[in-house]
């Protein structure tokens, strides 16, 4: 395993739109291997193939307890609705507030080419509908409805101290 570079949002292959996987090889379980060890050193909750420079329909999330491989991943039902703060380690140091679906139900092949179906709520919804979207060449800064400032990200860390007392 290795760890690659993240691509920032002015690298144009964010832009693009990623071709789905058809090879479920060795190549394959490198760069899912790769992408969750990328994952990690980051300190991120998901990364999609695009943003290590692969044009693939691949992405990697952190449930917490265990990571997840999505392979051309699609997205079959969502519902209700959750406003959040959101970044991403391609727009380092920005976060914006995002609404997204409470809830997803996905279908996505693992690395053998199996196909399943994923639930997640809250943050993992969140999550599956970002990293999707790199897939199809989109920022969260497109969704965002308000980017925060220095100033509002400053106040939002000194409440957290507060609560966490």
């Amino acid at each position: 395993m290795a760890l690659r570079n993240i691509l920032t949002s002015e690298n144009e292959t964010l832009k693009k739109v990623c071709r789905p996987v058809t090879s479920f090889d060795d190549r394959l379980a490198t760069l899912l291997d790769d992408m969750k060890e990328t994952l990690a050193a980051a300190n991120g909750v998901g990364l999609a193939a695009p943003q290590v420079g692969i044009l693939r329909r691949a992405v990697i999330v952190d449930l917490g307890d265990r990571m997840i491989e999505l392979v051309n991943p699609k997205i079959l039902e969502t519902s209700g609705e959750q406003d959040g703060m959101e970044g991403c380690l391609s727009v380092p140091d920005h976060y914006g507030l995002v609404k997204r679906p409470n809830y997803v139900k996905l279908e996505a092949q693992d690395r053998h080419g199996d196909w399943f179906e994923y639930e997640g709520e809250e943050l993992i919804a969140r999550c599956f509908c970002h990293e999707l979207e790199h897939l199809d060449g989109h920022l969260f800064t497109e969704k965002a409805y308000h980017m925060l400032t220095d100033e509002e990200m400053d106040q939002l860390m000194q409440n957290q101290e507060k609560d966490a007392e």
